[in-house]
């Protein structure tokens, strides 16, 4: 390795390029489903959207189950016990098959009163399209968990590349499933959830079926014997819990921004629609980067290397910092051109291009502090601190702030990314402080 470094800047380059090309590629699949069925008309679109604000939470419990997963191997990996790290990606496997089939079963049992809880009185229409949607996904669940559990031991083992093959030619077998079965069959809502249920299987059939390759650092036989060992599950949920509640706690943030937001307006709520997809696409490196110094931190710490730790840290948020800057321009420099092509009404177009120009002045001076560092922070095992920080910061300055300043001073859109700005700088200042104390570093993971 260069330099006397755990990871060269070959290694880097070949564990963070994948994870950035990866998450861009979704991002972009995503947007292109979504036109998808949002010509199917509106009670799809709705139904659709109605759905995935329920199926974000778990997925993204299953993400961050995964990466307590992933953390756990790596740690081992860089204490060279590649034995417990292959005993930990079972256990792994395990958890997260149970636990989806157990939810599963529970969002098919109880989709229809579920959904009446949850939405309340909706139209006859779009409730049975939801209902529809909703029973096609939750058959989707197992296969998501056991594709991401598969995709984060593949990282462990800093291999990024399999995870993002996968990724992209089940996007395009979605896609493509997607124009056969509404478009060819007229199959609507369903052929969009069986076109996901489908490519959601491809990835979890192919992960696992790779991870079956003995060549490998970490690989997985003999699934059907796996039995579980509560220790090494303890480890994972200890890390995965705190940041499956951090993570749905920011989804739950999103939905209290969105009902703000619904009240202001078709051109505002137009506005802010395209802005967010906007933002989440100029900041898809970074969080790749993320992603990889998860695996980066993971064996430095494993190996006992705290300095080494520190130093890729600092290095990833440097270069995260680099491409967030990057990103910012090239987002910036599209926005008029892509709220054109979308056919945004001129109010509406207007709104955005502002709220962009203030998003790329903000976003490279606190983004990059208050989200890449706590990647590797969490890594060493610093989970609650993360956890709790950022559901303090998400209520109290974005949801809360937003909230008091569309009402009282009538803001409009701009309220909600004066919240999310403020809720930024809290975060940066106390990642920082955090990081610059050394007490991430004072966890035991294994």
């Amino acid at each position: 390795m260069g330099n006397g470094h755990l990871f060269s800047g070959s290694d880097l380059r070949k564990l963070l390029i994948p994870l950035i090309v990866e998450q861009l590629l979704n991002s972009l699949m995503g947007t292109i489903d979504t036109i998808m069925v949002s010509n199917v008309g509106p009670e799809a679109i709705s139904a659709v959207s109605l759905v995935d604000s329920i199926n974000v939470l778990i997925i993204q419990l299953f993400t961050a189950l995964a990466a307590g997963g992933a953390i756990v191997c790596s740690h081992y990996v860089g204490s060279k016990n590649n034995k417990a790290a292959m005993e930990a990606g079972k256990q792994l496997v395990l958890v997260t098959t149970v636990i989806s089939v157990i939810i599963t079963a529970v969002f098919l049992v109880f989709r229809t009163p579920l959904l009446s809880l949850i939405f309340g009185k909706v139209e006859a229409e779009v409730m049975s399209a939801s209902k529809t949607y909703l029973f096609y996904t939750a058959l989707s669940f197992p296969f998501i968990a056991i594709y991401d559990a598969g995709a984060s031991i593949f990282r462990a083992q800093e291999n990024t590349r399999t995870p993002m093959t996968v990724s992209v030619i089940s996007n395009i077998i979605n896609i493509a499933g997607n124009a056969v079965l509404i478009w060819g069959f007229h199959m609507g809502v369903a052929g969009a959830a069986i076109s996901t249920l489908a490519s959601r299987v491809f990835c979890a059939i192919v992960v696992m079926a790779k991870l079956y390759n003995p060549s490998l650092r970490l690989h997985i036989r003999g699934y059907l014997n796996v039995r579980p060992d509560f220790s090494v599950i303890k480890r994972i949920l200890l890390i995965g819990i705190p940041s499956g509640v951090e993570n749905c706690m920011f989804q739950f943030g999103k939905l209290a921004i969105q009902s703000t937001v619904s009240a202001m307006g078709t051109a505002a709520i137009a506005a802010q629609a395209m802005t967010n997809i906007l933002e989440n696409l100029n900041g898809i490196g970074g969080i790749g980067i993320g992603i990889g110094l998860m695996t980066v931190v993971g064996e430095c710490m494993g190996a006992g290397r705290k300095d080494e730790a520190v130093y890729y840290i600092k290095k990833l948020t440097a270069i995260g910092e680099l491409v967030i800057i990057g990103s910012c321009i090239i987002v910036f420099v599209l926005t008029k051109p892509i709220t054109i092509m979308a056919g945004m009404e001129p109010v509406s177009a207007d709104m955005c291009f502002n709220m962009i120009c203030v998003i790329t002045l903000v976003k490279p001076l606190v983004w990059v502090m208050s989200f890449v560092p706590a990647y590797g922070m969490r890594a060493a095992g610093d989970v609650k601190f993360s956890m709790i920080l950022s559901c303090c910061t998400m209520w109290l300055f974005r949801v809360s702030l937003c909230v008091f300043l569309a009402k009282v001073f009538k803001m409009g859109p701009m309220a909600v990314w004066i919240g999310m700005f403020t809720d930024w700088t809290i975060r940066a200042v106390m990642f920082g402080l955090r990081f610059h104390s050394g007490r991430w570093a004072s966890h035991k993971v294994i």
